[in-house]
């Protein structure tokens, strides 16, 4: 068609289901490419820095590899602020299961770090989207239950919106993607800082 510019390529630099889901339903068409961090080498003052810390550091490591050239690169990293402590995936079913008794009847904060790279100048905008988890009161034999099926040992925090813990939240206060793995209005609002419209990276 005269006039129509080169779509861009975008690129998630995450091997989360969850966030491609996210934004195929939102009309995006992203390649994945993992990026091999090493979460656990990296540290940051509180929980909301260290997501961003992490997405950022995903969305340089993709954003310097050949095949990134000329997309814009997004890297997301979610964490669960519980008492001031950043809970990511945990290492094992025993993990999972002491934080569930921990969190139940409580509130945490969901904090995902969002960083998009635009390869084709080296820009960058990056941001933390918070949202608050209110969690239910499941029974121990429900918490069991729940960890042998093996879910919570992939999901930040051991838990996640759109699986099978939840019965278990009892409601949010913000962003409901967020909580899945990516905010797509502050998706929106980075790319925007970069000076490109979300509705131009529509799948055509």
């Amino acid at each position: 068609m005269a006039g129509m510019t080169a779509q861009r390529r975008l690129v998630l630099a995450s091997q989360s289901p969850a966030r491609l889901g996210l934004l195929r339903q939102a009309g995006l068409a992203p390649e994945v490419v993992v990026s091999g961090v090493d979460e656990d080498a990296l540290d940051a003052p509180t929980p909301g820095e260290l997501a961003l810390v992490l997405a950022e550091a995903k969305a340089a490591a993709v954003a310097a590899r050949p095949a990134a050239a000329g997309a814009l690169v997004v890297g997301c990293d979610s964490v669960l602020e519980l008492d001031g402590q950043a809970l990511g995936k945990p290492a094992d079913a025993e993990e999972a299961t002491a934080r569930w008794k921990a969190m139940r009847g409580r509130s945490g904060v969901l904090r995902t770090g969002h960083c998009v790279v635009d390869t084709a100048n080296g820009r960058r905008a990056s941001a933390t989207a918070s949202t608050t988890v209110r969690f239910g009161e499941p029974t121990d034999a429900e918490i069991a239950a729940y960890v042998a099926s093996g879910e919570p040992l992939h999901v930040a925090g051991a838990f996640t919106l759109d699986g099978r813990s939840a019965p278990f939240v009892r409601g949010i206060d913000g962003d409901p993607g967020n909580v899945i793995g990516l905010s797509l209005p502050l998706l929106r609002d980075l790319l925007a800082e970069l000076e490109v419209q979300i509705t131009d990276l529509w799948a055509r």
